[in-house]
């Protein structure tokens, strides 16, 4: 036999409007907004036994990967102004800072 009445109120709450997204989180390494693609890098690697993760930009992760190793990154831990301090990575920041959320690009191969 069917309620009389819903136990969860009436119907119309069901289709009440959904509240504003919050804003996407900030890139852990350049500091703009990420787009719809967010991955979530591991400051220090898994190999290595971190356990954090922060949000990032696809190219700016690439970007860490080609430039360090997992013992450089290792060393440096969560402190992202010693990664800004290497010429590469500042050079990097500052070319994307403009760029749109979503941009992506081709990144150089890492120097073996």
């Amino acid at each position: 036999m069917a309620r009389k009445y819903s136990k969860h109120g009436p119907y119309e709450d069901v289709h009440r409007e959904e509240a504003e997204a919050p804003p996407p989180p900030p890139c852990w390494l350049c500091g703009r907004p990420t787009g719809t693609t967010i991955v979530w890098h591991h400051p220090v690697p898994k190999s290595r036994g971190g356990r954090d993760v922060v949000p990032m930009h696809g190219i700016c992760q690439q970007t860490l990967i080609a430039n360090f190793t997992n013992s450089e990154l290792q060393r440096h831990g969560l402190d992202v102004d010693a990664l800004l301090a290497h010429p590469p990575i500042r050079k990097f920041v500052d070319w994307v800072a403009n760029k749109d959320p979503d941009f992506t690009a081709t990144i150089t191969k890492k120097q073996r």
